[in-house]
């Protein structure tokens, strides 16, 4: 897809043993992909060895933040950078390896005949490795739920790693997404696809997070749970 001009955009916070590696993979699988790092502060100096990268690599941009103020707004303030210069598919990809960045030109061609594309665990092909069978059924039934409620055609309305035509992102409201930890994810999803847009799944291969910490918490996956009802009834 040789006219595209994609921006991966990546949230990090505290990701400094996988970060020179991501961005290795990255350009090793979307050489022309330009990458936005949008780093909340890491106390652990990711920010700062991302602007070392950046400084030798043309390829790679810094967005500083002043703390964790979370994920939705990370990735919010990521597109509006990307749709102020001239990307034409903007990706939202995780920095712990569990999205693959092999996988990032699957779903650019993919985007050539659908307006934004989701990395689906849950379609056929799709998987998950090292993942207890508690955490598939919590994953797939809340994505059930959420697609059960908002009736949304999309199996993965949970799933982070996406690529959106940049007329989807100009056409949406996004001061408007409410949502900042993971139920970001199905909110601006919902949204996507309100507003006529087409989403394609493709499947990947998603694995647990290889150094770091998780950023799942009690509080985030109730936002995540009461944010379809709130979606559905017009509240958001």
């Amino acid at each position: 897809m040789s006219e595209a001009q994609p921006l991966v955009i990546i949230p990090t916070y505290n990701e400094r043993d996988n970060l020179l590696q991501l961005l290795d993979r990255v350009h090793s699988a979307l050489p022309e992909a330009h990458v936005l790092i949008v780093d909340d502060g890491s106390p652990d100096g990711t920010g700062e060895l991302a602007d070392e990268r950046a400084a030798a690599d043309g390829r790679v941009h810094v967005m500083h933040r002043s703390g964790k103020l979370g994920l939705g707004t990370a990735y919010i303030a990521g597109f509006k950078w990307g749709l102020a210069r001239d990307y034409t598919h903007l990706f939202e990809m995780d920095a712990d390896f569990s999205h693959e960045p092999e996988a990032l030109p699957k779903l650019l061609a993919a985007a050539r005949d659908a307006d934004f594309v989701l990395g689906s665990r849950w379609v056929k092909g799709g998987s998950t490795v090292n993942w207890p069978w508690y955490r598939r059924a919590v994953s797939r039934g809340g994505s059930l739920y959420a697609r059960t409620v908002l009736g949304v055609p999309v199996r993965d309305l949970t799933g982070g790693f996406k690529c959106f035509r940049r007329e989807v992102l100009e056409n949406l409201d996004l001061d408007a997404i409410s949502a900042v930890g993971y139920g970001f994810q199905i909110e601006l999803t919902y949204r996507a696809a309100q507003a006529g847009f087409r989403p394609k799944e493709v499947p990947i291969r998603f694995a647990d997070r290889v150094a770091g910490q998780s950023k799942m918490s009690g509080s985030i996956f109730t936002e995540a749970f009461t944010l379809v009802w709130k979606l559905r009834l017009g509240r958001v």
